[in-house]
This record gives structure tokens, sequence and C-alpha cells, in this order.
């Protein structure tokens, strides 16, 4: 088994006064040749975003986007014709990028933050039409139990958002003093273990709240739940292109 350790207070931070963002690999003007992607997954921003502000339209390209809302209201358009969708907590949103895409997103609110993460997944095909879409998850459906969020498009989880890499993206919500087992698709892939909050222990290691854990050459993980924890795990062949 290998593994690397994020602890929360490691990531790149960059306080933009209306963004706050921090960057679990290297992006933007943060750059850590240790942290340049796990496998194919290439970002995992945490941001914080003011009332009323937010990102202006930008391209993309040949990249799959998953945005997770974990608090207030996000608006998205696009160059695809979607005019400001509404994606809360309890959705989660995917746009492929394929051969090229301009979109916007702010906070929907004129009084509350928005903190959402947004994950960045290098895709197994290019130049594919740009998709979007989103979808609403059932809280209650992750309570110690792994809840598919995301998955390939070639041969995916029903139920669950599709993008073009043969990855998952899940969350679970989890008891105190439990453990689960996390089992991987295969040792090709890896699973990168993000506590959303909570305190986890992980070979020995106690994870805290915004801490991480990225595990591969394993076929499953083991994990001890040490208070009320909420877990975003994302799982990507580690071996790309």
């Amino acid at each position: 088994m290998k593994t690397i350790l994020h602890k929360a207070n490691t990531r790149g931070f960059a306080n933009h006064g209306w963004l706050q963002a921090n960057h679990s690999f290297s992006f933007a003007n943060w750059y850590d040749k240790e942290r340049i992607n796990f496998g194919a997954l290439r970002v995992l921003n945490d941001d914080v975003i003011a009332p009323k502000m937010g990102f202006g339209t930008h391209p993309h390209k040949n990249m799959e986007i998953i945005t997770i809302p974990l608090r207030g209201e996000l608006k998205h358009r696009d160059s695809m014709g979607n005019q400001w969708e509404s994606v809360l907590p309890t959705e989660v949103q995917v746009m492929s990028a394929g051969s090229g895409v301009e979109h916007s997103e702010i906070n929907g609110s004129q009084d509350s933050h928005l903190n959402l993460f947004q994950i960045w997944i290098i895709p197994n095909a290019n130049n594919v039409a740009p998709r979007y879409d989103q979808k609403t998850f059932d809280i209650l459906e992750r309570q110690n139990k792994l809840q598919p969020l995301v998955s390939s498009i070639d041969n995916g989880i029903e139920g669950t958002l599709r993008i073009y890499q043969d990855a998952i993206i899940s969350r679970i919500d989890l008891d105190p003093k439990s453990n689960f087992k996390y089992n991987l698709k295969s040792k090709s892939h890896g699973v990168y273990v993000m506590v959303i909050h909570g305190e986890i222990k992980v070979n020995n290691t106690i994870l805290s709240t915004r801490d991480a854990i990225g595990v591969s050459d394993t076929t499953d993980l083991n994990i001890d739940v040490l208070e009320v924890t909420s877990l975003l795990c994302i799982e990507v062949p580690m071996n790309i292109l």
C-alpha cells in the first residue's frame, strides 16, 4: 500500500477578499512539485465565496469538472445555454469541458457565504462535445454507507452523474466508534479521502476536518471512526497518459 498524507494546514491558500481558496493540489499561483495530482485527480479546491461574488466568464477545455456545494447556493451559467442554474448542498454538478466551453459561477445569495468543493479530473477522452448535468442526492442514503455521486460515462453506477473517466466520487456520513472498509475497483486505482468534518484513524494516523489521505497499490482501505464524520472519497485511475 502506498499512502500520501495531506494535512489541512499544508494546503495552498489564496485570499482574494471575495474568495478564500484552499488548494489540495497545485493551482493558480500556488505550486508544489510534490502535489501536482493524484492519478487522474488534478484539482480539489475548497472555496468560500462572499455573497453576490463569483467567477466571471472563463473557458475550460478537456477537463471533467465536478462541483459539490457544502453551504449556500451556487449559480451557474455557460455557453451551452444553461442560464443561472441553481445548485444547492443537496446537489452535485458535473461539466465535461471537452472541445471547449465557457462558464460563470457566482454565489446566489445576497447575504450568506458559499462553500464548495470543486474537483477537476483528467478525462480519458479529449475533444468530446461539452455537456452539463446536475442531480439531487438524498443525504439519508449516505448514513453509514457509501453513496456514489459520480462515475464513468462508459460503465457507470446507476443513479450517478457521469464523466469521461473511470472514476468514482462518493460521500459517506459515519457514526462515531464505527469502522468502514473502502473497497477499490482494482489495484490500478487509488482513492483520495478528504475528511469534510470529523475525525478518523487510518493506519494509526489521525485525520481531522479537511485532512486528506491518498491510498494506492491496494484493494481496500480500513477506516476507524473516532467521532461523527463526513467523508469525500475520490477514486481514480493512477496511471494516466
